[in-house]
């Protein structure tokens, strides 16, 4: 069951669980639209891998699956521009 993190892992924006902007890898990492398409050109900096727009969990479902409240951030900078 994906894990639904809260944040960019690159620009710290909050990505709340029905967001259209989260952007996920095959290893969860999270990151908003701006940063997978814009800085990090599609590919994920921490894996390698491709990005794909997160589902989004159903409301009826939140309270026995509620998304994390962890936020991950990078140790290192996501590239700039």
């Amino acid at each position: 069951m994906l894990r639904l993190k809260p944040n960019c892992e690159c620009c710290d924006r909050d990505l709340p669980y029905d967001s259209s902007e989260a952007r996920i890898c095959s290893f969860e990492c999270t990151f908003c639209t701006a940063c997978a398409e814009g800085s990090l050109k599609g590919v994920c900096p921490n894996c390698g891998g491709n990005f794909a727009a997160r589902p989004v969990r159903p409301a009826q479902l939140l309270d026995k699956y509620p998304p994390s409240v962890v936020r991950v951030h990078r140790t290192v900078p996501c590239p700039s521009d």
